[in-house]
């Protein structure tokens, strides 16, 4: 089997593919047009695919083990303004690389089609929608899909831009992504004239005490050793300069790489919020948006996937351990009901931008990426069902 050989033979059918799901962007838990595509793509493979939790699933070959291959679809609610002949024009914009995914796990699907017969157990398709708003994930845990039949352990990629293809990035010690719990904290005070504010309870004053409360948490509360970062993003209040508005909401986002500092901060937020507003007669009630565990994942399977690559032969393949960052993946949850492993690839190459982070209206990642991703998904698939039936494919 070389599926790095055959994964290039198609790239021309993976580029058109990325370049649809690019040119029709779609953003959150909604994705008609995507979900549309992916599923006339897995039929016409020989697929029988079923919408599952507002994404998609299939599976190829029978019995166990399972793993799970997962890929994103939707994108960043943004004008984008990359120049690329095939850019959206919706106010939707494909800046972090999720079409890429579908794409190579498109790819990968129909590369292990082709093996079926060989194949020592199953692959099980994940296409989820609303990874940005981290709601995906969670939808089609609660809808089954790790379920029936039972996922044993589930591989994941992300694209990055800026280094060389081939480069694969990835932590088998500890955290590699941040946990992310967005979170709202709805501030009522009492409407009053801006020029008797005696008479009225400022909600913009106890939000501003809050604010600098909440980065003092983790400047005189959390160990200097721990990461974490606080962002405040939205503060909303008020019609007009001169009255004291009725109330405030403030939403943000914080992102820790341990369960322990994520759960003694989001503690202490509940608890600093509600006294801060009390101290100013006023009160505040706090609610989470979003609740993103850490992607911690397993080192023996990463480790293995990671050997895996190598064995495709790509030019230029170079693991680096110690991958961490702070911004965060609701593949985590899926990692946290079993045995992960997500990998970074790197995606540079003709095309791409250079100094242009992701989640930019101006990013374009390279597209060489393609087949070693699809490649990749494929033989950590194949290898490891092999693996654990303890004999090789045909």
């Amino acid at each position: 089997m070389d599926f790095l050989k055959q994964a290039r033979a198609m790239e021309p059918e993976l580029v058109r593919n990325r370049r649809y799901l690019h040119q029709h962007a779609e953003v959150r838990m909604e994705l008609p047009n995507t979900v549309k595509f992916v599923m006339e793509r897995l039929a016409g493979m020989g697929y029988e695919p079923k919408a599952l939790g507002g994404g998609v699933t299939a599976a190829v070959g029978k019995g166990g083990p399972v793993l799970l291959l997962r890929a994103d679809m939707d994108a960043l609610p943004m004008t984008e303004d990359s120049g690329l002949e095939y850019a959206a024009g919706n106010g939707a914009c494909h800046s972090c690389g999720h079409d890429h995914h579908t794409a190579m796990l498109l790819g990968a699907a129909k590369l292990l089609k082709g093996y079926e017969k060989d194949l020592k157990g199953t692959v099980k398709f994940m296409f989820q929608p609303g990874e940005e708003v981290f709601h995906g994930a969670e939808a089609m845990i609660s809808a089954g899909i790790l379920e029936n039949p039972a996922v044993d352990a589930a591989f994941g990629v992300h694209v990055l831009t800026g280094r060389k293809t081939g480069m694969v990035f990835y932590n088998d010690q500890g955290a590699q992504m941040a946990s992310c719990d967005g979170f709202r904290v709805k501030i009522q005070g009492r409407s009053a004239h801006g020029a008797m504010p005696n008479e009225g309870v400022d909600p913009i004053n106890i939000g501003a005490h809050l604010y600098f409360a909440f980065q003092e948490l983790i400047s005189r509360e959390v160990r200097q050793s721990e990461s974490c970062v606080m962002t405040v993003g939205r503060i909303e209040a008020g019609t007009a300069a001169n009255i004291i508005p009725d109330s405030l909401v403030m939403e943000g986002t914080i992102r820790t790489m341990s369960k322990e500092t994520r759960s003694f901060l989001l503690r202490r937020m509940r608890e600093v919020a509600k006294a801060i507003a009390e101290a100013f007669r006023g009160s505040a009630r706090f609610e989470m948006l979003s609740e993103v565990p850490p992607l911690v994942c397993d080192p023996e399977l990463t480790r293995e996937m990671i050997g895996y690559g190598a064995e495709l032969g790509y030019p230029g393949y170079l693991p680096a351990g110690g991958a961490q960052v702070n911004s965060s993946e609701d593949f985590a949850m899926i990692a946290e009901r079993v045995p992960s492993c997500f990998l970074f690839l790197s995606a540079a190459g003709p095309g791409s931008t250079a100094g242009v982070p992701m989640h930019n209206p101006k990013v374009r990642i390279g597209e060489e990426v393609l087949p070693f991703g699809a490649a990749l998904l494929a033989q950590g698939a194949a290898r490891w069902l092999e693996k654990r039936a303890g004999n090789g494919l045909a």
